[in-house]
């Protein structure tokens, strides 16, 4: 009697390399397949498959190499549970990157022999991955809005990342302390999703005057019209955006801003030292989540203080001076710092209010439980106003740190 081989996936972008991967675990007996289902793809991706569950269980279920398939009826990472004790295998195979101590210490449990398969192509074919394919389409589709909109430069709309001092472009803060904020623009190799603290409400302001790419100008003058663009006289709320959305997204590298009870930063200093923006890259990631709920404030309950902004501003100060020594250890100090500044002053950050009213489900904190206590997290931060979004970790090697954890974003640096 053949042995029963179990794998699981979600199968999105069905490709040569998810089928050579079944003909080789399948090698070990008749393979059985769970198959991750919509609601758990968008509850760990935050965005929906592209194909329907139905529609990968159909084309998983005709590939000759399976005998069954299943929709995966747990949640999460090991939402294949419920399958794996209907299918009850004898073998669990994974590929090298989806390996995990959680599914070989599951396997141990239950009696199933736990194998690594490394990704290889079939002969003669070329390598695959989901992750690359949609790249490819993704860019494929910005070549097309490129070509429409009339230009051949293939360029799209930068975002920001806020690393330190965030809070300090607002003029109810600094007039308590004055201090830097420090930026980063970012290519947007990923999807820039709203409500998620990456200023999409800046770029899509951008994107109505210059649709496929910045204009090539003086970056810090580009980031004043922007500024002044986004906060014109006929906006009707009374909200004065920070002026680090636009100097983050318009001027490229790595951005300090100097702030003093003004809107607008009384001197800004910029580095596009290669060595330094790798840096960064090796040591940055981001950690998709869901996005801040509507009628969500992360200002309510606010607490500021001289003390709390100068622990903001120093620890901005330390940021910086770290980052250009290339000193891992004191940048995630000084990370780690200016986001306890931050939430020291607005504690919404991690558990906002909605409606007026606060509540414990919407908060991140059980996210940033669950990845500071990794070994190789250094230091965390939401990004802009917070609330949700994404998580920003500080991590020993980015490269290692997304090949082990598939959910986690690398940031490429925009340069000028």
């Amino acid at each position: 009697m053949k042995k029963k081989v179990f794998v699981s996936g979600c199968y999105d972008l069905l490709h040569s390399g998810h089928v050579e991967f079944f003909q080789q675990a399948a090698q070990y007996g008749d393979l059985y397949v769970g198959i991750g289902s919509d609601a758990t793809y968008l509850e760990y991706k935050h965005r929906k498959p592209m194909f329907p569950q139905e529609e990968r269980l159909f084309m998983v279920k005709n590939i000759k190499a399976v005998k069954e398939a299943y929709i995966n009826q747990g949640s999460g990472v090991i939402d294949f549970l419920p399958t794996l004790d209907l299918v009850k295998p004898d073998v669990f195979v994974v590929n090298a990157e989806g390996g995990s101590d959680e599914k070989r210490k599951l396997c141990k449990e239950r009696g199933i022999e736990y194998v690594e398969l490394q990704r290889t192509p079939h002969e003669g074919l070329q390598a695959r991955s989901s992750s690359s394919l949609k790249a490819e389409l993704a860019k494929g589709q910005q070549e097309t809005d490129t070509t429409q909109a009339g230009s051949t430069n293939g360029e799209s709309i930068p975002t920001r990342l806020d690393l330190a001092g965030t809070w300090i472009d607002q003029p109810y803060v600094s007039m308590h302390h004055p201090g830097w904020a420090i930026t980063i623009s970012l290519e947007p190799t990923f999807e820039v999703r709203d409500r998620c603290g990456l200023s999409t409400s800046t770029r899509k302001m951008i994107q109505k005057i210059w649709p496929v790419k910045l204009p090539k100008m003086d970056p810090e003058i580009l980031a004043r019209l922007v500024f002044c663009f986004e906060n014109n006289p006929e906006r009707h709320d009374g909200i004065i955006s920070g002026a680090q959305d636009s100097i983050g997204i318009c001027i490229p590298g790595l951005c300090r801003h100097y702030y003093d009870h003004n809107f607008w930063p009384e001197k800004i200093e910029t580095t596009q030292d290669e060595m330094t923006l790798r840096f960064l890259e090796d040591h940055l990631v981001m950690i998709p989540m869901a996005p801040r709920r509507p009628g969500c404030s992360v200002v309510e309950d606010k607490d500021i203080t001289p003390d709390k902004v100068k622990a903001l501003a120093d620890a901005a100060d330390a940021c910086w001076t770290a980052i250009l020594a290339h000193n891992i250890d004191d940048f995630a100090a000084a990370y780690k710092a200016s986001f306890e500044a931050q939430i020291a002053m607005f504690p919404g950050m991690v558990t906002p209010s909605i409606n007026g009213e606060k509540l414990h489900e919407a908060s991140v904190q059980p996210t940033i439980d669950q990845y500071s206590a990794m070994d190789d997290v250094l230091a965390w931060k939401m990004p802009g106003a917070g609330g949700g979004g994404y998580l920003a970790l500080v991590v020993k090697d980015s490269k290692k740190f997304t090949n082990a954890h598939h959910e986690a974003i690398n940031l490429q640096i925009r340069r000028a």
